[in-house]
């Protein structure tokens, strides 16, 4: 366990960087990065404010030591909008600590992730310089994952990669080497409009958007006999229903959007051809337009269960905090993505904190995890920065 100092340090790295809003939209991630490059200033690393590629929305990568093996750690900064602080019981950008939880917007996903990432690098920065560890550290605060831009690809494009990457997403320290990719369809079904007063004048688009919407219930149904041991099952869940412009003016347009969760053995390209194949029989079996977009994709991805770099992350995890070490998938999607498909570079997801309380009223961390997180990230660091996996 860290000592009372280091917990400390740990619970005011994360309250300020809380402290920081970072919403994404619009994607406020600036001050948050130029906090980051004088902290680490402050304590002799060279970071760096990488201004791709996004000028106005920097992110930050820093190196440290020339060796092998590389371990990357990765963390995101922008979070997503705190909604209506009246739900807050804390404000959602003090970053305060009551009892042995500290409360704000991104203290779970993933600030505290980043504040890790950054106290591991100091920690590893003076051994790796000092010649007791062989390896290299990488750091990453990414912008942009809370919407599928290019943050940590275009980290890991500008050349801060390595040979392992960790992304400090909240998982409660269990160790992921598989996620579900997530892709949103906007179906759009097109009607003519008339007064209400004349409706059989036009042709109403919500009338002809429910064959649509059942043969998406089939589908849904269909999909999620898709199973994965890791990850468990898929889906393909209607969350938005547009239609309308005036009480009484029959709709010329509807459009539904399609959340598709699918799994690694499932391609987006695949799913496209199953989207389009659908609509395309209910166009022709009802005579309705209908038009489809791939509005946001996040690509799922899988590395080996048995990994050597899981394997170090699962036992160090299981002899801190008594964390399960058997091989484990998460639900959501990260920018291990970008490490697996993009890198190729073998990767895990990793960190302290709850998923659930991700993007909720009264987001917090327990500190105690984040503290249990910090001895994990050290501990398993160290083993790979040794070259010791094998």
């Amino acid at each position: 366990m860290p000592h009372t100092e280091s917990a400390e340090v740990l619970a005011e790295l994360i309250s300020n960087l809380v402290q920081r809003e970072t919403e994404n939209p619009p994607g406020n991630e600036k001050t948050c990065s130029e906090f980051i490059i004088e902290w680490f200033d402050e304590r002799g690393v060279d970071a760096e404010l990488v201004e791709e590629p996004y000028p106005d929305r920097p992110q930050v990568g820093a190196r440290v030591g020339d060796g092998e093996p590389t371990l990357v750690l990765n963390g995101h900064i922008d979070v997503v909008p705190a909604g209506d602080t009246d739900e807050w019981s804390h404000d959602p950008y003090g970053g305060e600590v009551e009892g042995e939880d500290l409360y704000g917007r991104g203290s779970v996903d993933m600030k505290t992730g980043v504040a890790l990432a950054m106290l591991a690098t100091v920690d590893l920065a003076e051994e790796i310089e000092a010649g007791d560890l062989e390896g290299s550290i990488v750091f990453h605060a990414a912008i942009g994952e809370e919407t599928a831009e290019p943050g940590t690809k275009t980290l890991l494009e500008q050349g801060y990669d390595g040979d392992y990457g960790v992304v400090l997403e909240p998982t409660e320290m269990r160790t992921a080497t598989s996620e579900k990719g997530l892709a949103w369809y906007e179906i759009t079904i097109s009607g003519d409009p008339s007064h209400a007063s004349r409706p059989d004048q036009g042709e109403n688009a919500i009338r002809h958007a429910q064959p649509v919407l059942e043969a998406l219930e089939t589908y849904d149904k269909e999909v999620r006999k898709r199973q994965d041991d890791l990850v468990g099952q898929a889906y393909a869940t209607v969350t938005m229903l547009d239609a309308g412009t005036k009480e009484n003016v029959v709709p010329e347009r509807a459009t539904i959007t399609v959340d598709r969760r699918f799994l690694p053995e499932e391609t987006v390209e695949d799913i496209d051809a199953e989207i389009d194949d659908l609509l395309a029989e209910v166009s022709g079996d009802y005579d309705v337009e209908v038009s489809w977009e791939r509005t946001r994709t996040y690509e799922s991805a899988a590395i080996d269960p048995e990994s050597p770099l899981a394997e170090v992350f699962r036992r160090h995890s299981a002899e801190v905090a008594d964390i399960p070490t058997d091989p484990w998938g998460i639900n959501a999607s990260t920018d291990v993505r970008n490490f697996v498909n993009d890198a190729s570079i073998e990767a895990i997801t990793w960190g302290p904190g709850d998923i659930s309380q991700a993007h909720t009223y009264n987001e917090h961390i327990d500190l105690l995890a984040a503290r249990n997180g910090l001895e994990v990230l050290l501990r398993a660091s160290r083993e790979v920065l040794a070259d010791e996996v094998e």
